[in-house]
């Protein structure tokens, strides 16, 4: 059973080493909002979304302060909406009006964010599935709480390359339709392969079919907390640091662990998994890539950097399975550049590139996120990013994503601000080379021969 006295000597964690939660997300199934009215979808959706998380911010603030741990953000993520939609919406813009209305849930009760405006196309694209797709740029330049998400290949599977060149598309749409911003639209739209159902982190977050009628998952993190154990080991053998990362691991996700079941308990809602991500923040301290230049490297992008990686990716699974008996999500290390400082000063020296970045991807829990690229860049060459990283992660058995933010008017050199949890990023370079006749061709890559497990 957990206690407040195991939160009580993670105290410094959380007052010195910037330990929190990074987010309590409701999962909400919507397949009963299904209707052929458009309008009777929509009330259906706003209702459902409201009685079930009416009291989530609230009961989260409640915790936070009882148990003195930092809960940074209450969410909600919903069942894929053309899903939902499919029999009501005739035209793109009938899924833009149930963007509205799941906006208009999301500030009512409170959230900062709502994940599900999301299609599942590892195979094939339904009309539902694409009307949803063509609808994301308008939709996600009308709202302001809405993340969407597209799964486009699995293990399973394989790619459907007919959904990555769309995407290519769909990014460079969204990045014009929110120009005035930044592109900003483009950090709440991510790209999947193996995109899993119980994922508690925007933007890539949606409340899977096979999933209960309503579930609490939770996200706990905490980089600062395992660079500080880290100094203490400083030359330690690698036995040593296994431990200690292990060790660490463990005493953060028992943390989440704790606001699971109270939030839980609550809110009547069913615990369903702790992931138990590294998510860093642009606060000092609270970077993934300072952790890899305390196991030894200069930079992150340094030579060892996958290696060093790979590592800490390990080892905080290790340690937190001990610690949860429902595990699940990402769970691992994220490397969003304009999110973590550290990356962002590798990049700007010129230790750290796209390329390296995707090596990187192989080994930990997500892909290339929020990385800024000119906005002059092709579709075609972000459908080919797509498909390298859906490849990746297809042949692995492993989520990867795409979150690329391609900002129109900026070019190599010039810096974004985003503000928040979100940060700044440099514009990087893309490779110039040409993949069009790859992108263009029709169909699908199969799925690799260590797929059929039957």
């Amino acid at each position: 059973m957990i206690n407040i006295y195991e939160v009580l000597e993670t105290n410094k964690m959380i007052e010195h080493e910037n330990l929190d939660v990074r987010t309590i997300t409701m999962g909400i199934n919507l397949l009963d909002c299904a209707d052929t009215d458009l309008d009777t979808v929509c009330d259906k959706i706003y209702n459902k979304i409201t009685r079930y998380a009416k009291d989530l911010v609230k009961t989260g603030d409640d915790i936070s302060k009882e148990f003195g741990i930092p809960i940074v953000n209450k969410r909600v993520s919903i069942t894929p909406i053309s899903l939902v939609g499919g029999a009501a919406c005739k035209s793109p813009k009938d899924y833009v009006k149930i963007a509205h209305t799941l906006d208009k849930a999301a500030k009512e009760v409170g959230i900062n964010f709502l994940g599900g405006y999301s299609a599942i196309v590892s195979k094939g694209m339904t009309k539902s599935d694409e009307l949803l797709i063509r609808s994301i740029p308008q939709a996600l330049a009308e709202t302001e709480r809405i993340c969407s998400s597209v799964n486009v290949g699995s293990t399973k599977t394989g790619i459907n390359m007919d959904a990555v060149r769309l995407m290519g598309e769909i990014i460079l749409q969204t990045a014009e339709a929110t120009k005035e911003k930044d592109s900003f639209g483009c950090a709440k739209l991510v790209v999947l392969c193996n995109a899993p159902d119980d994922n508690p982190f925007m933007a890539g977050a949606f409340h899977g079919v096979s999933e209960a009628d309503a579930i609490i998952n939770v996200g706990v993190s905490g980089p600062g907390v395992v660079k500080y154990a880290l100094e203490q080991i400083r030359g330690a053998s690698f036995e040593v640091l296994c431990e200690t990362i292990k060790r660490t691991a463990f005493k953060i996700t028992r943390v989440g662990q704790l606001v699971a079941q109270e939030a839980s308990h609550r809110l009547g809602v069913p615990f369903g998994i702790i992931d138990l991500s590294l998510a860093p923040t642009p606060a000092i301290g609270d970077s993934v890539a300072e952790i890899l230049q305390e196991i030894g490297l200069e930079r992150a992008g340094a030579p060892g950097t996958t290696a060093a990686l790979a590592l800490l990716n390990d080892q905080v699974k290790k340690g937190g399975v001990m610690a949860s008996s429902y595990v699940g999500g990402l769970s691992g290390a994220f490397i969003p550049v304009s999110e973590d400082q550290g990356m962002i000063d590798a990049v700007e020296c010129g230790a750290l590139t796209i390329e390296k970045l995707e090596a990187m991807t192989c080994v930990c829990s997500v892909g290339l996120d929020m990385i800024a690229i000119p906005g002059e860049t092709p579709a075609t060459t972000i459908s080919g990013i797509i498909a390298d990283e859906a490849a990746i992660g297809m042949i692995n058995q492993k989520t990867t994503a795409v979150r690329i933010i391609p900002v129109i008017g900026k070019n190599v050199g010039d810096t974004v601000e985003f503000g928040g949890l979100l940060g700044h990023a440099p514009v990087m370079p893309v490779n110039s080379f040409d993949c069009s006749m790859f992108v263009n061709r029709k169909g699908r890559i199969p799925a690799p021969i260590h797929s059929f497990k039957n």
